[in-house]
């Protein structure tokens, strides 16, 4: 088996997983529940881990990586079989992610028909993942923030709140919706997220700002891409928080275009300096639960047009995010009776917005669960989607998250 190596952290004296495989992997993982049927967790397109399960014991694999090719979706398919012959398993329940186009989602969707399937939301399973990590059960907030996962409304998730449980997750407030443009090409341009922020917050009044990052933009591609986002052309709606983080780092120069998944948002991380700094603050709609960044983008750019360093900047826009966090989580509390907060997701990876929340949210009296034995990026995923598929079976109903 081609195995990579394992990426730590040390984060409040603990060893944190960012990549979990040689040295960790096969050693199983003990739950606090046991499972009912053997169950294998098909996990995400990206930095997919699969998972397969008996009695208390959760056999994750090691890091297989992103289904783009063939050469890796065939080392997907190999270790599962690999997998269950080691550990002689032959599960008959099998848990997927809900997004139709995802590889790991069609080769589960292509076992035996005699097999239960569960389809489990993206964020509803980064926050089972964690739970089980910490071993929890009953209700928890959870705040998932990520790059994108597929939503129950079929726009792309990824700066989520929830209350949820291993059997289902009620979605309470989320980052508002923007267009995408380009879709997956906004990614690896993150320029794309910094000049639809900008339009968001300013409208067209934005390309006559004394900004580097207008002067950078071509405005000929500005206004291909902003019909684009008009009549909704390869521009699928976010909400996700690791766009927000790559718009911020091309606005401050960090970085237009990436070599590596979220390269914008380690290096705007690695510039901050926060001595001295307070969080820019985000828009809150009462009505509809929604969380605008418009308010943090105006912030940004005053700041910014008085020369205020981008060192600093980065320092309060990642204060600002640690600070809504506490914000959000603070309100569902008093509308729940909730005091556990489960925070998942590949943006707290980010150990500087990490900490910082951790800090504030257990200030306010929190109890606050991180990932520990799993990652909480999408390498975590089908420890959470084997938990929830468990707790489906155990409640006797073939729930969906499809409502």
């Amino acid at each position: 088996m081609h195995v990579d190596d394992s990426v730590t952290s040390v984060q409040e004296g603990s060893l944190t997983l960012l990549r979990r495989s040689r040295g960790y992997s096969p050693v199983p993982l003990k739950t606090s529940f046991g499972f009912h049927r053997q169950i294998l967790a098909c996990g995400a397109e990206m930095k997919n881990t699969f998972c397969l399960t008996r009695d208390n014991y959760c056999f994750i694999s090691h890091h297989i990586g992103d289904l783009e090719n063939l050469e890796t979706y065939d080392s997907f398919t190999t270790g599962i079989e690999h997998f269950k012959r080691l550990f002689s398993l032959r599960p008959d329940v099998v848990a997927h992610d809900l997004h139709p186009e995802y590889l790991s989602t069609k080769y589960a969707l292509s076992l035996p028909a005699q097999m239960l399937k569960f389809g489990v939301q993206h964020h509803h399973a980064h926050i089972a993942s964690c739970m089980a990590d910490n071993e929890l059960d009953g209700d928890v907030i959870g705040v998932a923030l990520d790059g994108l996962g597929f939503g129950e409304d079929g726009r792309l998730w990824g700066g989520e709140f929830f209350v949820a449980d291993y059997t289902r997750a009620r979605r309470i407030a989320h980052l508002s919706y923007l267009p995408m443009p380009g879709g997956t090409q906004a990614i690896r341009e993150p320029w794309r997220m910094a000049a639809v922020y900008l339009h968001h917050a300013f409208g067209d009044e934005f390309l006559h700002f004394d900004l580097p990052f207008v002067r950078r933009l071509d405005r000929r591609v500005w206004k291909t891409i902003k019909q684009m986002c008009a009549r909704r052309i390869n521009s699928p709606e976010t909400s996700s928080m690791g766009r927000l983080f790559d718009a911020v780092a091309s606005l401050l120069g960090v970085r237009d275009i990436v070599n590596y998944e979220g390269q914008a948002a380690i290096e705007l991380e690695g510039m901050a300096v926060c001595e001295g700094a307070r969080g820019y603050e985000f828009g809150f709609d009462e009505t509809r639960s929604i969380i605008d960044a418009a308010p943090v983008i105006r912030q940004i750019v005053v700041d910014l047009q008085l020369g205020v360093p981008a060192e600093m900047v980065s320092a309060r826009f990642h204060l600002g995010v640690g600070q809504m966090i506490e914000c959000v989580v603070c309100r569902i509390r008093g509308q729940q009776g909730l005091n556990r907060v489960a925070l998942s997701g590949g943006v707290f990876q980010n150990r500087l917005l990490l900490e910082r929340t951790r800090q504030m949210l257990r200030a306010s009296g929190f109890d606050v669960f991180t990932h520990n034995r799993v990652p909480s990026g999408d390498g975590g995923i089908a420890l959470g989607q084997a938990a929830v598929a468990n707790a489906r079976l155990e409640s006797g109903g073939l729930l969906s998250e499809r409502r």
